[in-house]
């Protein structure tokens, strides 16, 4: 899945470093969507989410105690913190059951919308204008990602339209997190969206516990934590190391790691129109981050 803007002010002291740190990230992050698009069909979604949230927060704490110490879990705004999380568990469970419908190369490209996504929730939330040039660039990505998700044959269901709300998800876990990064510390708001993330999985646990078959699958659904905890570490590690502007075309190296991913495990590969749909989203997302940031 696409990361939270987990930003802060440093003095980015090596860019170079932060590019090849954003870059990883991305590599996490389509592992994590490759390995639940692989146990989504066999593992019940809220009990994939609680043993993802449980090794994710896990991991944090092992990761940034020995730095931060007590101060990790010092916040300022706990319902901030809450609706981040929530936000986060919404995120997680959408794209855990689109990962059921749409194949994973697909589902990263259409998730890079979320950047003109948020320009257009930025209109209404944020009070920003919007230049015009910038709404013809999200008709542009929208439209490559129709051409993506296009019916193919017999095989179309409502379901595939699922990455579409992920986007609008995306975009307000994303806005919410540029409001709090301004308070809050990166790191306790990765802890925070964890600990949500494993406090609605455990209340939901009575519900959806089922067993599984064999240990790769427990050591698979565990990966996900892995990979979706690591790679927002990374994430935070290369913001402290260069500026977003600097980072965000780098971002669509996902595309790329999802689309081999699903090459790899499933034997999926993108025909020539879902590959135009895919230069669309990444042309026109590309471009609207630039004219956004002016």
């Amino acid at each position: 899945m696409i990361p939270g803007a987990l930003l802060s002010q440093p003095l980015y002291p090596r860019p170079a470093l932060g590019i090849a740190l954003a870059i990883a990230a991305t590599l996490c992050f389509a592992l994590l969507d490759t390995t639940s698009q692989f146990v989504g069909g066999v593992v019940p979604v809220l009990m994939a989410i609680w043993l993802r949230f449980l090794v994710q927060t896990g991991m944090t704490v092992a990761l940034l105690w020995p730095s931060q110490g007590k101060a990790l879990f010092h916040t300022t705004a706990p319902g901030w913190q809450l609706l981040r999380g929530a936000l986060m568990v919404t995120s997680g469970t959408v794209a855990y059951l689109s990962l059921r419908f749409v194949p994973v190369g697909d589902f990263t490209a259409i998730l890079m919308l979320v950047p003109l996504a948020i320009t257009v929730l930025a209109a209404p939330l944020l009070r920003e204008r919007v230049p015009a040039l910038t709404w013809w660039l999200i008709a542009g990505g929208f439209a490559g990602a129709l051409i993506v998700i296009r019916p193919k044959g017999s095989d179309f269901q409502g379901a595939m339209l699922l990455p579409l709300a992920l986007v609008l998800i995306n975009a307000l876990y994303q806005i919410v997190t540029s409001k709090m990064v301004k308070t809050e510390d990166p790191g306790t708001m990765h802890f925070y969206t964890g600990l949500t993330g494993l406090v609605f999985g455990t209340l939901a646990l009575p519900w959806s516990w089922a067993p599984m078959a064999t240990w790769q699958l427990w050591a698979l659904v565990a990966l996900m934590g892995v990979f979706g905890s690591l790679g927002h570490y990374v994430m935070i590690q290369a913001y402290h190391r260069a500026p977003a502007s600097r980072l965000t075309p780098y971002m669509y190296a996902q595309i790329g790691f999802a689309t081999l991913a699903g090459w790899i495990v499933f034997g999926y590969a993108p025909d020539v129109w879902t590959v135009v749909g895919v230069a669309l989203i990444a042309v026109c997302g590309a471009l609207g981050v630039r004219v956004r940031q002016g």
